[in-house]
């Protein structure tokens, strides 16, 4: 029997059927996906055969994922979500602050996947009127690179209608840093308080983990939200060092431009990339981001390469 993975608490997966009903299904502890070494092989967005036991036997072809490398586990990657249409980042410039950073890899992840990304700023209600100026320029570096960027105050409805536009007709992961707002978002989005929000820490000005599985919201019988936990680190995976100016639209477009075609748009004489950064016309936020993921790349092999010459 064929369903679509609608919840995950990590232990449990909730399925819903064709014919409406949604059961509670196990994993198999020694379930894996060929190629795949996850935290989480079954994932919410999954479309998956279950036997009569309620076990997942099977997962069918995922048309893509997002996938990142948590902080604290550097052998394995976690999946947050399958089979989806696009994908909605949450940000905001206080309470929490989210880095140019974060944002960078996520971007660059969900390009090597082939996950359309549109950029949600929101609590601007916050905002001083330098920090809108700061918005601002933000919002003209990916718009520039043709992403398109959403302002929103979630608990004003400021916004939601933009959002809802977007989303129409698809499935949309939201994903960010703790504390950015998603539930909030969601419940704004829908109109019900189902997900549950919860109040920033006083002392550290990071979000709270409100979310900690992640499940699919019906907005309409045709659109559907993913919510995912908040996360604080994106480290980047499964794309090789070599192929990350593929991911950051203004460098590999620049980049045709270097004298060497195999430039690494680190250190070579004539490089269009650098010259580019140093005239403005790619922002330096982003070339940081882009020399941060190929060092990561370079250190992880060098890791990789250390654990094997020990077996």
């Amino acid at each position: 029997m064929q369903g679509l993975v609608v919840k995950n608490t990590g232990n449990n997966l909730w399925v819903r059927f064709s014919d409406g009903n949604t059961e509670m299904c196990k994993v198999k502890g020694n379930f894996r996906i060929k190629g795949i070494k996850s935290t989480n092989p079954v994932v919410v967005g999954d479309r998956v055969e279950v036997d009569s036991s309620k076990f997942v036997v099977e997962i069918t072809d995922r048309k893509n994922y997002i996938i990142r490398r948590p902080t604290n586990l550097s052998k394995q990657i976690h999946i947050i979500a399958a089979n989806i249409d696009i994908a909605l980042l949450i940000v905001s410039l206080k309470k929490p602050e989210t880095s140019l950073v974060f944002i960078d890899r996520f971007i660059a992840s969900a390009e090597a996947f082939d996950v359309p990304v549109v950029i949600i700023f929101n609590k601007i209600d916050l905002l001083s009127n330098n920090d809108k100026k700061k918005l601002d320029s933000f919002i003209n570096i990916y718009q520039s690179i043709n992403y398109k960027c959403i302002k929103c105050v979630a608990t004003e409805n400021i916004g939601i209608d933009e959002i809802k536009q977007t989303i129409n007709g698809k499935v949309a992961l939201l994903s960010g840093n703790s504390g950015v707002g998603k539930s909030t978002l969601i419940n704004a989005i829908i109109g019900e308080s189902k997900a549950a929000t919860s109040n920033i820490s006083a002392y550290h000005q990071k979000g709270m983990h409100t979310t900690t599985f992640s499940e699919i919201y019906c907005v309409d019988n045709k659109t559907y939200m993913i919510d995912t936990p908040g996360i604080k680190g994106f480290g980047i995976v499964k794309i090789d060092e070599n192929e990350v100016s593929h991911f950051f639209r203004e460098i590999f477009a620049e980049g045709k431009n270097c004298r060497f075609p195999n430039c690494t748009h680190t250190h070579e004489p004539d490089c269009a990339v650098i010259k580019a950064v140093e005239n403005g016309t790619i922002a330096e936020s982003r070339y940081k981001s882009y020399l941060s993921i190929i060092d990561e790349l370079k250190n992880n092999s060098k890791y990789r390469t250390c654990i094997n010459s020990k077996k």
